[in-house]
């Protein structure tokens, strides 16, 4: 009888909220639209399936079911499917299953499969005297028109809420230096030949996506990496006499010290020391226009035009890079690994539990690290 019990979810508290609260906002505005262009005597503003289609679009945004063309595709050709059926089959009792297995072999076949599409088709072949009457018309008002309200509000709600939407594929294994070369943890570890293999041998409908199957097998080869190799954490080799710049500090002095330190980035904090940016050798390359080539005696111009021109950015918030990947200080350093191989990062800032800063970690600091726990493996 254990079988029957539910497993238990990993999805958040917070995560419940977002996927509650989209329900509501989705069908609310769904059903307004619906009614306010349909009318009130019309025979249906929204219909039953669209509370199964919620469910996939706010709980499971990143599924292949619920995607805009799944929803939009799926339940419209599922709806002409059943009015077909229920015209051409005068028994229910053969019209209704007959429509349901037609309209999951037509969305495999067109790459929409929506499980609510069968209650739609099911709707359409059952449906009462005033769908009946609809007849294909009920394929666009109200199944097309609910479906399409329904996904601008996901694409809307999801993305302000930090998701997705639609979710496009970006694989954990895609080289960032655009060359043919598998990213460094995919030379030692499974290959996207090896997953898209096993996927072949599976056969069946996932409700996950590739990418983020992919993901979850990479954080599961982290955790057991640092299982082996026993739990390091960042705050342990982090750099803590850490030299940072503000964000009004002139590009001339965030030079020299670059140049002073032989580092090759600097952390931005503001006054709460919290991190805000990151500038590097690069950003001042690039607003230098010298990521292009460049006689010696242009380049020499344009470092000065930077550094010392008015005409140019004279802060390092006019330059520095605004979105930085940070690590808390009791993370393992087994989290550093796919940050700082697939992700091409070279600097990474550790924070403290109230998200101050507390030093930084370098590739440098992380191989170290990792050379350390190899002998003490070996030993």
């Amino acid at each position: 009888m254990r079988s029957f019990w539910p497993q238990p979810h990993t999805a958040t508290p917070s995560e419940r909220g977002r996927a509650v609260a989209g329900a509501l906002i989705g069908l609310l505005l769904t059903s307004a639209v619906s009614h306010l262009a349909l009318g009130p005597h019309a025979a249906a503003y929204l219909i039953a399936p669209m509370g199964a289609s919620a469910v996939l679009l706010f709980c499971l945004p990143a599924s292949p079911l619920a995607q805009p063309w799944s929803i939009i595709g799926g339940n419209f050709i599922s709806a002409l499917i059943g009015v077909t059926c229920a015209k051409a089959i005068a028994n229910p009792m053969l019209a209704a299953p007959l429509a349901v297995c037609l309209a999951i072999g037509a969305m495999f076949y067109l790459r929409c499969l929506h499980p609510p599409g069968g209650a739609v088709a099911l709707t359409a072949a059952l449906g009462e005297p005033a769908v009946h009457a609809a007849g294909y018309h009920f394929a666009l008002w109200p199944v097309g028109l609910n479906s399409l309200l329904l996904a601008l509000a996901a694409l809307l709600f999801n993305n302000l809420t930090g998701r997705r939407y639609p979710h496009a594929q970006q694989s954990a294994m895609q080289n960032t230096h655009a060359t043919r070369d598998p990213v460094p943890l995919a030379r030692i570890g499974f290959k996207k030949e090896d997953l898209d293999a096993a996927l072949a041998r599976y056969g069946q409908v996932l409700a996950v996506s590739r990418d983020d199957l992919e993901a979850i097998i990479f954080e599961t080869e982290i955790q057991a990496y640092g299982r082996r190799f026993g739990v390091i954490t960042c705050g342990e080799i982090m750099s803590r006499d850490v030299v940072t710049v503000e964000t009004k500090t002139p590009l001339n002095e965030a030079w020299r010290l670059l140049r002073k330190h032989r580092v090759h980035a600097l952390p931005v904090l503001n006054r709460a020391r919290r991190v805000v940016g990151m500038v590097g050798q690069g950003d001042f390359l690039h607003h230098a226009g010298l990521d292009e080539y460049k006689t010696f005696g242009e380049r020499l111009r344009s470092i000065a035009g930077l550094v010392f021109g008015a005409e140019k950015p004279a802060k390092v918030g006019d330059i520095m890079a605004s979105r930085v990947i940070t690590v808390f200080a009791h993370e393992p350093i087994a989290e550093l690994v796919p940050l700082m191989s697939n992700s091409g990062l070279h600097h990474i800032p550790v924070v403290d539990n109230d998200g101050v800063f507390a030093g930084i970690v370098s590739q440098s600091d992380l191989l170290a690290a990792l050379y350390e726990s190899r002998l003490a493996e070996a030993a």
